[in-house]
C-alpha cells in the first residue's frame, strides 16, 4: 500500500509532541502537590502510561475501531499477534501505516488517564490508581471514542469533537470526578466547621514548566489530529485557533481570579491557560479565530468559578482537574454546536446555533454531553467502587500525613539530609545525617544534634516583668489550628520556622537505587513565641489542648528566660517592647 511520506512525519511528529505532554501533566500535578507527595505524583504518571498502553494495545484498539457497531468494535478486536492488520486500512486516514495511526491514538489514550492522577493525588492507593488506570484504558475510554470517532452512534447522528473535548478532556474529568467523590478530601482540607483550608503546591515554578510543557504539546493534539498535512492552511488554522483561545484564556481567568479573590493568582492562571487550551480542543478546527478569542475568554472566567464551586462542594483536587478538563471539557463539546463556521476550513462542514445552523446541531452535541457524562461517570463509579470494598483506595491516615513518597514508595524527592565521605584515601566510606531546614535554612554542620535535643530549660530571675520564650516543635499538619487558638489568646506575633529532626519518634529508613538510607529525619514546625503579660501556663495548656493526639510525634514545649528585649525602631525595652506596634499602612 502506497502512504505519504509527509502525512507520515506529520503525525510521526504531532504523536510524540502529545506523549511529551506526560511530562506536562507530571509537573504541573507535582508543582501543585505538597513536596512530602512528589515523588508518588510522578510515580503515577510513568505508570499510568504505561498501563493505559499496555490496555490499548491488548483490546482498546480494537473496541474502539473494530467495525462500524453503534455500541463498541466487534471485529479485529486483538492486535497482537495479527499478521494481517489491512482490516484497518482505511481508519481514520489511508495515508498513515497502521502503527503511526495505533500510536497517535495510543498517546490520546494516555492523556485521558492521565487527567484522574491529578484529582485523585495525596491520598490514592499506588496499586488502586494503576488498576483503575488499566480498566479505563483497556474499556471505557476505548467504548467512548468508538462512539465518537470509531464510527458509532454518535457519530451516525452528526456528533463532532474535533481534537477530544468529549473523548479525551470530559471523558477523564468525569473519571476524576467520581474518583474524588469516592475518595473523599484530603486530611485538613477542611475545618471543623466545614470551612476550607488552602493547601499551598510546593513548587509554583514546577507548576509552570509543566505548563508550557502542555501547551506545546497541545500544537500536536489539536493540528495533529487533522492526520494529514496535505492542507497546510487547515493545519495552520487550528493552531491559531488553539493559541488564541489559551492566551485570551490566561487573561480572564487572571483578570477574574484579581477581582474574586484580590489578587492576580498565578495558580488560576495556569488552569485558565489549561482551560483555554482544553475548550477549543473540541472546535478548533470548525471555527473561526475571532470564535476561538471568545471561547478561551469564556473559559478562563468559567474555571476560576469552578474551582470554588468543587471546593465549596467538598469534592477535593487538588490540581483542578474537574475544573479544568470535566467543566471547559463539556463546555468547548458545547460550542462545536454553537460557533461552527462552514468554510473555515475544509474541515468545517456546518453551522452552529450563532451562525444561522439553528437548535439541531446544538441538541446533537449536548445529547453526546450527557451520554458521554453518563457513562463515563457511571462506569469509572462502579470501579473505583469495587476497588474501595476490595482492596481499598485510600491510603491509611499515618501514610497521608507523612507524607505517600515515604508510605508507597520508601522514596523521598527532596532528601534533608548530606552524605558526607570522608577525605582520607582509603577509608571506609560511611555518611552522616545532616539537619536542615526546609528551603528556608542552609544545612547544619554535620554531627549537629537532632533538633527535638534542645537546650534544657535554665530559670534566671531578674528585675521587671518576667519575659518567657516559649518554642514548640510539633508535627506539620496541627499548624493551622494552633495558629488559631494562638490568636484567640491574643498572641500577636510569632516566628515559624521548618526544620527536620527525630525524637522518640524515629525516622523513617528510605531507599534510593534499592540502597537504605537509615533514620531519616522528620519534617517538623518550630514555632517560638515570646510572652510577658499572658500566663505562661494559659498558653503551655492551649498548646497542649491543641496538639496533643496521644501518638508519637506530637512535639515538645521548651521554655526559656530572656534576659531582656530591645526594640529596634524606638529603643524600648523589657515588656514595653513587646506591646503591640500600629500595623503600617500598605
Amino acid at each position: 500500500m502506497d502512504y505519504s511520506l509527509i502525512d507520515t512525519l506529520w503525525v510521526f511528529l504531532a504523536a510524540i509532541l502529545v506523549f511529551f505532554m506526560n511530562l506536562g501533566f507530571a509537573s504541573v500535578e507535582a508543582g501543585f502537590a505538597r513536596s512530602k507527595n512528589t515523588v508518588n505524583i510522578l510515580s503515577k504518571n510513568f505508570i499510568v502510561f504505561a498501563v493505559s498502553s499496555l490496555g490499548f494495545l491488548l483490546l482498546g484498539w480494537g473496541l474502539m475501531f473494530g467495525g462500524d457497531n453503534p455500541m463498541l468494535g466487534t471485529e479485529h478486536l486483538f492486535v497482537l499477534g495479527n499478521q494481517d492488520l489491512s482490516f484497518y486500512d482505511e481508519t481514520l486516514t489511508s495515508s498513515v501505516p497502521f502503527w503511526g495511526k495505533f500510536f497517535f491514538q495510543l498517546v490520546f489514550c494516555g492523556t485521558a488517564a492521565t487527567i484522574v492522577s491529578g484529582a485523585v493525588a495525596e491520598r490514592v492507593k499506588y496499586v488502586s490508581f494503576i488498576i483503575f488506570s488499566f480498566v479505563l484504558t483497556l474499556v471505557i475510554y476505548p467504548i467512548v471514542g468508538h462512539w465518537v470517532w470509531g464510527g458509532g452512534w454518535l457519530a451516525d447522528l452528526g456528533f463532532q469533537d474535533f481534537a477530544g473535548d468529549a473523548v479525551v478532556h470530559s471523558l477523564g474529568g468525569w473519571s476524576a470526578l467520581a474518583g474524588a467523590m469516592l475518595l473523599g478530601p484530603r486530611i485538613g482540607k477542611y475545618g471543623k466547621d466545614g470551612s476550607i483550608k488552602a493547601i499551598p503546591g510546593h513548587s509554583m515554578s514546577l507548576a509552570v514548566i509543566g505548563l508550557f510543557v502542555l501547551w506545546l504539546g497541545w500544537f500536536g493534539f489539536n493540528p495533529g489530529s487533522t492526520m494529514s498535512f496535505q492542507n497546510p492552511s487547515d493545519v495552520m488554522h487550528i493552531l491559531m485557533t488553539t493559541n488564541t483561545s489559551a492566551i485570551a484564556a490566561v487573561l480572564t481567568s487572571t483578570i477574574t481570579s484579581w477581582i474574586t479573590l484580590k489578587k492576580p493568582d498565578l495558580g488560576m492562571t495556569i488552569n485558565g491557560c489549561l482551560a483555554g487550551l482544553v475548550a477549543i480542543t473540541g472546535s478548533c478546527a470548525y471555527v473561526s479565530i475571532e470564535s476561538s478569542l471568545l471561547i478561551g475568554a469564556i473559559s478562563g472566567v468559567l474555571v476560576v468559578f469552578a474551582v470554588g464551586f468543587f471546593d465549596r462542594r467538598r469534592i477535593d483536587d487538588p490540581v483542578g482537574a474537574t475544573a479544568v478538563h470535566l467543566c471547559c471539557g463539556v463546555f468547548g463539546t458545547l460550542c462545536v454546536g454553537l460557533f461552527s463556521q462552514e468554510g473555515v476550513t475544509s474541515l468545517a462542514t456546518k453551522n452552529g446555533l450563532f451562525f444561522g445552523g439553528g437548535f439541531g446541531p446544538f441538541g446533537i452535541q449536548l445529547l453526546g454531553v450527557a451520554a458521554i457524562g453518563v457513562f463515563s461517570f457511571v462506569s469509572s463509579g462502579l470501579v473505583w467502587l469495587v476497588l474501595k470494598k476490595t482492596i481499598g483506595i485510600r491510603v491509611t491516615r499515618e501514610e497521608e500525613l507523612q507524607g505517600l513518597d515515604i508510605g508507597e514508595h520508601g522514596n523521598v524527592a527532596y532528601p534533608d539530609f548530606a552524605l558526607v565521605a570522608e577525605s582520607a584515601e582509603g577509608a571506609e566510606d560511611n555518611y552522616t545525617p545532616v539537619p536542615a531546614s526546609a528551603a528556608v535554612r542552609p544545612a547544619a554542620p554535620a554531627g549537629a544534634v537532632p533538633v527535638e535535643e534542645a537546650v534544657p530549660v535554665v530559670h534566671r530571675e531578674h528585675e521587671g516583668a518576667k519575659i518567657t520564650k516559649v518554642t514548640v516543635l510539633m508535627n506539620q499538619t496541627k499548624f493551622t489550628d494552633l495558629q488559631e487558638e494562638l490568636d484567640r489568646l491574643g498572641i500577636t506575633g510569632l516566628t515559624v520556622t521548618n526544620v527536620f529532626g527525630y525524637g522518640a519518634q524515629k525516622g523513617h529508613t528510605v531507599y534510593f537505587r534499592g540502597n537504605p538510607v537509615s533514620s531519616r529525619l522528620l519534617p517538623k514546625v518550630k514555632i517560638e513565641i515570646v510572652v510577658c503579660k499572658l500566663p505562661v501556663d494559659t498558653l503551655i495548656h492551649t498548646i497542649q489542648k491543641t496538639l496533643y493526639t496521644g501518638s508519637y510525634g506530637d512535639g515538645k514545649i521548651f521554655l526559656y528566660d530572656v534576659e531582656d528585649v530591645v526594640k529596634i525602631r524606638t529603643g524600648e525595652r523589657g515588656f514595653d517592647a513587646l506591646q503591640d506596634e500600629a500595623p503600617a499602612d500598605n
